[in-house]
């Protein structure tokens, strides 16, 4: 099947940005008195918008966060990013043949757009992404899991949900690609096998991914 419209996943599957924002997360909401391991962070905050951090954090513990907390968040994670940010290995060679073959893409992530932005930048692939091609879950009010991001930026690329692909690599991820009625490949470079069920393909290398859009 050709696909009119392949959707990227940015964190995880752009850029390898997950290591260093659930490190800086885990590290936070411990130093606010939640305690919190990079592996708990991975697990219950790994591709979700920060609302799900407070919406957790208040149904766990009774607390709100700090007002402040996604500034001070953001401004440590840019910090990091601009010291150790890459992109994901091999991931502009794919692009680059998207681009070549004339097939839409397109970003759609949860982080924000600053976010997106400052990974981009900071690692070259702001290239392959101009403004029409950047979705965040601040353009729909609800991150992942729910469909409402890949169904706004089918929408805007002028793509019907059943002839897109989600590249993506968590589990909230991929429940929101199968939601919106797209079909989903699953990166698992950091989420095993088991952990992103219901995507139509796995792949592990972006080597691969590129075998598997010809």
């Amino acid at each position: 099947m050709r696909y009119d419209l392949i959707i990227f996943d940015n964190d995880g599957v752009l850029v390898d940005s997950e290591p260093i924002s659930n490190r800086i997360l885990a590290a936070y909401l411990t130093e606010l008195g939640h305690p919190t391991s990079y592996e708990d962070s991975v697990r219950d905050y790994m591709g979700s918008a920060l609302h799900r951090v407070h919406d957790l954090v208040l149904e766990r513990t009774g607390q709100r966060l700090p007002d402040d907390f996604d500034d001070v968040f953001h401004a440590r994670v840019f910090a990091a990013f601009e010291r150790e940010l890459r992109p994901v290995p091999g991931v502009a060679g794919v692009l680059e043949k998207l681009a070549a073959d004339g097939v839409p893409y397109c970003v759609a992530s949860s982080g924000s757009h600053e976010r997106i932005r400052v990974g981009h930048r900071t690692t070259g692939l702001d290239r392959w992404f101009g403004e029409g091609r950047v979705f965040s879950s601040q353009d729909v009010g609800r991150g992942k899991p729910a469909p409402d991001l890949f169904l706004h930026a089918a929408g805007r690329m002028g793509a019907a949900p059943g002839r897109c692909l989600v590249v993506e690599d968590s589990p909230l991820g991929v429940q929101a690609a199968l939601a919106a009625g797209m079909e989903v490949y699953g990166f698992t470079a950091m989420t095993p096998a088991a952990g992103l069920a219901g995507a139509d393909r796995l792949f592990s290398t972006m080597g691969e991914l590129a075998d598997l859009l010809v």
